[in-house]
């Protein structure tokens, strides 16, 4: 077995998707600029190791998406760029969080009572003893789809405001709600890939990397009201932080024997 087989063999994404992520990268870095022809397709199988048909999927995953542009007889030309536009810097305390998504744009695309339970890991709070509601949306920005949210809500929590939840975005609703105290908020942030439902939504391609944001609220009786799994769309997303906002400047040390 290769060293690319046995690398191939490491992930469960289909074969045709890790070449076209390895090609899309290349596009993105500008190691195949816009307007350039790529190598063959004669070099593309030696290079990845993987059979012709594998190949001709990959280019045409990325002609789909705008990418690349297949011309017989002359060869497959870089016809786009990957978008990138990161304007979207995720929130690192509960009040920003709340005002970063307060005017989103977002379309609901399923609801679901009675929905089964959500997974919860330890320190996440125990589960709602009368269920939840399971609502996905999509966010968009300036039309564009940039995040699917698939939100487990505690269902006397969307009883509340059951006609509200299922046009708004529910956290900021939930943060002015007088009766319902939040202890905990736990934000994990990770990189993952796009399954197909989370590439049809948000229009990109099948296997893309998508940084998701896992967000669990927990009420005054430890019960998780609040389960949300983020997915954002690579291009739109920046974590940025000042490591030294709470500590402060730091200031320069003399190095030993010079003045």
């Amino acid at each position: 077995m290769s060293k690319l087989a046995s690398i191939y063999d490491r992930s469960r994404v289909p074969l045709y998707i890790q070449v076209a992520s390895v090609m899309r990268q290349r596009i993105d870095t500008g190691f195949w600029m816009q307007g350039d022809k790529i190598s063959t397709l004669e070099e593309l199988e030696r290079e990845f190791a993987v059979a012709r048909v594998t190949i001709r999927q990959a280019i045409e995953l990325l002609r789909e998406e705008g990418l690349l542009d297949a011309q017989q007889g002359r060869g497959t030309f870089v016809s786009g760029k990957p978008k990138h536009n990161r304007w979207l810097n995720l929130a690192t305390d509960f009040d920003s969080m709340i005002a970063s998504i307060r005017e989103n744009v977002l379309k609901r695309v399923h609801i679901e009572e009675n929905a089964p339970l959500p997974e919860l890991t330890e320190g996440e709070g125990k589960v709602a003893p009368e269920g939840y509601t399971f609502l996905r949306s999509v966010q968009y920005n300036n039309e564009e789809p940039f995040s699917v949210v698939n939100l487990y809500l505690a269902q006397h929590i969307f009883a509340k405001g059951r006609e509200l939840f299922s046009h708004v975005a529910a956290l900021p609703n939930i943060a002015e709600m007088d009766d319902v105290s939040i202890t905990h908020a736990h934000q994990t942030v990770t990189i993952g890939v796009a399954d197909p439902e989370t590439a049809d939504l948000l229009k990109i391609g099948l296997g893309e990397p998508t940084a998701d944001c896992r967000l669990v609220l927990v009420d005054g009786e430890g019960v998780a009201i609040y389960v949300a799994d983020i997915h954002y769309h690579k291009s739109c997303f920046a974590l940025r932080v000042d490591l030294l906002e709470k500590t402060g400047p730091r200031g320069g040390r003399k190095i030993a024997g010079k003045k």
